[in-house]
């Protein structure tokens, strides 16, 4: 029985140990660790009841495959019971603000969709645009969708009726690790008065307990220092085109240029921050497959998922 619980962490360990490895950290989004890690966590404690409750091994065996085929069946039914309890929130001729790529949140706006006639606006979600992808989902559904800059989170944030983002990681004050700008639109919601609700399965409800941003865990190895700028106003008067420039004024082309490209010095230091934390009093309510739960019921269904 022990030989088996130690494989199962093995296989835990090994798949958290992908995730943070710098080379898969492109391919993972860099941002992916905390959702796997708890939900490692979960399982394990899910299926390891068994080695108390069934002594005989082959029995043990095909309770631990039966609980873990349960296990992911209602991580995979958690999406669509979050959407069908979350678009309840979703008036008709609501303007919706959303922050980056979550596909529960997708999920959600896409079922509402069927029924109400909405508009989304995006932040763009920099630097891997995943807000641009998810406003052409968004379109793609029929959802009229709006793609605006970052920085422009307060100024569009006057003329929206509620904010709904999704969540890396929630954590035992009812707090939520997100991607980066997750805090900042928080801060303008409140202070605005727009309801702010986070869309995310239960099985990121994770054992953290950060009271600011350097408790973080470390996200994204490999790509935290990397980041590229680009004037996008001069790469549009280029036409997008690669390849234009010349080489120390000659006739010869730097086929490898790309137009509007800042090339900083080395001295100049980079941080490509992934995540941020946003407290549970910038938080309305968590749109979860447990229910519609508030910040401060995050700590009990914790202790009931792991008692």
């Amino acid at each position: 029985m022990m030989g088996l619980e130690m494989e199962l962490k093995k296989a835990s360990e090994e798949m958290l140990s992908f995730a943070n490895d710098p080379l898969n950290s492109h391919m993972l989004g860099g941002r992916s660790h905390i959702a796997l890690a708890s939900g490692c966590e979960l399982f394990l404690k899910y299926i390891t009841r068994c080695f108390l409750e069934l002594p005989d091994f082959n029995e043990c065996m095909a309770q631990i495959l039966s609980r873990g085929q349960r296990f992911s069946d209602i991580s995979l039914a958690a999406r669509d019971r979050i959407a069908a309890t979350g678009k309840a929130f979703i008036q008709p001729g609501a303007r919706v603000l959303t922050h980056g790529w979550s596909s529960v949140v997708s999920s959600l706006l896409i079922q509402a969709a069927e029924d109400t006639h909405f508009e989304v606006i995006v932040l763009e979600g920099r630097p891997d645009a995943s807000g641009a992808k998810a406003a052409k989902n968004f379109a793609r559904a029929g959802i009229p969708a709006t793609v605006v800059l970052d920085s422009a989170m307060a100024y569009v944030m006057e003329r929206v009726d509620l904010v709904i983002v999704g969540a890396e990681g929630v954590v035992e004050n009812g707090g939520i690790i997100n991607k980066v700008g997750t805090y900042a639109m928080a801060i303008a919601a409140k202070e605005l008065g727009k309801p702010f609700y986070v869309a995310a399965e239960s099985f990121k409800f994770a054992r953290l307990y950060p009271l600011n941003q350097s408790d973080l865990p470390v996200l994204g190895k490999g790509v935290a220092e990397h980041l590229n700028f680009v004037d996008t106003a001069c790469w549009l008067s280029t036409g997008g085109m690669v390849g234009s420039r010349q080489k120390n004024g000659g006739d010869e082309k730097d086929e490898e240029h790309v137009p509007g490209l800042v090339s900083l010095p080395e001295d100049v230091k980079v941080e490509n921050v992934l995540c941020d934390y946003t407290p549970a009093k910038y938080i309305t309510l968590l749109l979860t497959d447990l229910g519609v739960l508030t910040p401060s019921a995050v700590s009990d269904e914790l202790i009931r998922l792991y008692q």
